[in-house]
């Protein structure tokens, strides 16, 4: 953000500062996407039933193919076909608080884990994110260099890729004032090839033999957006999903302190000086929905007198968060617009697409290092 005051100086200035959010729709608006959210989630778990009821019923051995992939499959197709239709805008307010249902499940989700446990893998996955970002923003820039990409909307596919997709490359766009035509690439790329990675995660995990804890882990650290990377964990178990979860949101912690180097690298550039509190910039792009997590854990991990929630609650609170990630499955295909990727060119989804194999790779060698010294097994 450019000081009024700084010609006056005869130097220009960046300032970190928050954007004002935008008001609630109202709620008449948001009722047929969320019903849209409810109907195709539902759907997804109808049709993993009455696989499972048939394989049964007629002793088949069907493939377990979980309802978050009949979900974001459901999605896809309706998001690909109906949503160009300018009729299909009513369910826009709805879809988008997709999100908000997929950060009230991860707080919800803190209850499944005791302090220690996030404590353990939350310090192991610290050192593995660290790793991962510090690697993959490097790898993402000479890729981008490559390809002769404009130094923004490489650092928006770097940021994007390393920490946590989409929030990421919008936090960074505001600090570094990208184009909004380069933020919609960024964006465009990433979302694609998460969508591709629901897919072949689980069957590399497979292959490798990977246990539920490896494979987990491996998705917290390499899926960019927070959305696919809770479906890619739901898709192979319960413990994964949970692990991927802890591992992501470890990740998403890191977010201010990328963008602020984001900032500060090309206010340097330009010759700028930089205003505010540091500190106070990393605040506001922290994702305060983790604080939420680490908030239920501390309180599902008080024991003897001073136990706040019973079994029987812990049960309904996790409940409740698998319905809240029911409509975040069904967000995340009605939100893959593959036809939008198409207008944006092919450099940037090859940069970015060069940049999550290496992503993946690395994060799996890492992942599979870790397993084989020290044994990945979590109370999750």
């Amino acid at each position: 953000m450019n000081d009024p005051n700084a010609a006056a100086h005869g130097n220009s200035a960046t300032t970190f500062s928050s954007r004002p959010n935008s008001p609630l729709p109202s709620l008449i608006a948001v009722i047929p996407g969320l019903v849209l959210l409810f109907a195709i989630g539902y759907a997804g778990k109808w049709i993993e039933g009455a696989i499972k009821q048939y394989g049964v019923a007629h002793k088949i051995a069907l493939p377990n193919i979980e309802y978050v992939l009949w979900a974001i499959l459901i999605g896809v197709v309706i998001g690909n076909t109906l949503g160009v239709m300018r009729w299909f805008r009513v369910f826009a307010p709805g879809i988008e608080t997709y999100e908000f249902w997929l950060k009230l499940g991860i707080v919800l989700l803190g209850v499944r884990f005791l302090l220690r446990d996030v404590a353990k893998l939350g310090g192991l996955s610290l050192g593995l994110v660290a790793i991962e970002i510090l690697l993959s923003i490097a790898m993402m820039i000479l890729i981008g260099r490559f390809f002769k990409l404009t130094p923004k909307l490489t650092a928006l596919l770097a940021v994007g890729s390393s920490v946590c997709g989409v929030s990421a490359i919008i936090a960074t766009q505001g600090a570094i004032d990208a184009d909004e035509r380069e933020t919609s690439y960024a964006i465009a790329a990433i979302l694609a090839l998460g969508a591709i990675s629901l897919f072949t995660y689980p069957l590399i995990s497979r292959q490798l033999g990977m246990t539920d804890q490896a494979y987990g882990l491996w998705a917290g650290l390499s899926v960019d957006n927070t959305a696919e990377a809770t479906a890619a964990g739901a898709l192979r178990s319960e413990a994964s999903k949970r692990i991927a979860v802890l591992t992501k949101t470890t990740r998403n912690a890191m977010i201010g302190f990328v963008v602020l180097g984001a900032a500060l690298y090309f206010a340097s550039r330009g010759g700028h000086r930089v205003e505010g509190s540091k500190v106070l910039f990393v605040w506001r792009a922290f994702p305060k929905f983790v604080l939420g997590f680490l908030l239920f854990s501390a309180a599902a991990s008080l024991t003897g007198g001073w136990t706040i929630f019973e079994a029987s609650q812990v049960k309904s609170l996790e409940n409740l968060s698998r319905w809240a990630f029911l409509l975040t499955f069904a967000g995340v295909g009605l939100r893959t617009n593959f036809r939008e990727l198409g207008h944006q060119g092919w450099r940037p989804l090859i940069v970015g697409a060069l940049g999550e194999i290496f992503i993946a790779a690395l994060t799996l060698g890492l992942v599979m290092a870790a397993d084989a010294w020290f044994g990945l097994t979590f109370a999750v």
